[in-house]
């Protein structure tokens, strides 16, 4: 099964959680799975060196047009992240969203509720409901990297019943 992983790549915070979570999908499903990681092609993505907007565009979307599943982390709003969504799912490739952030916690606090009548009172977060209607149209969304990898492991499980 190939994946194309889809995140922000361009500060430590996101590099370190593609990589912990890519290799963790890894070591998991060992032989199972083909990841493409956008962040470890160095033809496009060695910030020391140049790639134009053609040869990175090119190259994402030949690994994301061969791939069998999308993995698209929402936390950082990466405009990335939301144009290879709409592609895979004009492709009919199936998507897990990732949703981590902690401020979507707490919808039964009538003080948090409260609040959004307020101005800069708002205590929850906020992530496109384009980008997360394209996703439950054609997958699913998670918050946690556990239930990602489940998922993923569900996912893979599936694939090998259909493509034998």
């Amino acid at each position: 099964m190939k994946v194309y992983f889809a995140n922000s790549l361009f500060n430590d915070a996101d590099r370190m959680y593609n990589m912990y979570v890519v290799d963790s999908i890894r070591e998991e499903l060992n032989d199972d799975i083909l990841i493409y990681n956008p962040m470890e092609n160095d033809e496009i993505n060695n910030k020391d060196e140049f790639a134009d907007a053609q040869m990175v565009a090119d190259a994402d979307y030949e690994q994301l047009k061969d791939s069998d599943l999308l993995i698209a982390v929402l936390d950082s709003g990466d405009v990335g992240v939301g144009v290879e969504i709409g592609l895979a799912y004009e492709m009919g490739i199936p998507i897990i969203g990732v949703y981590t952030d902690v401020r979507q916690k707490g919808s039964d606090n009538k003080d948090k509720v409260k609040a959004l009548s307020e101005i800069g009172q708002n205590q929850f977060s906020y992530v496109n409901i384009m980008q997360t209607g394209l996703i439950m149209n054609n997958g699913v969304m998670v918050d946690n990297t556990d239930d990602l990898i489940e998922r993923v492991i569900m996912f893979n499980e599936e694939y090998k019943k259909t493509n034998k």
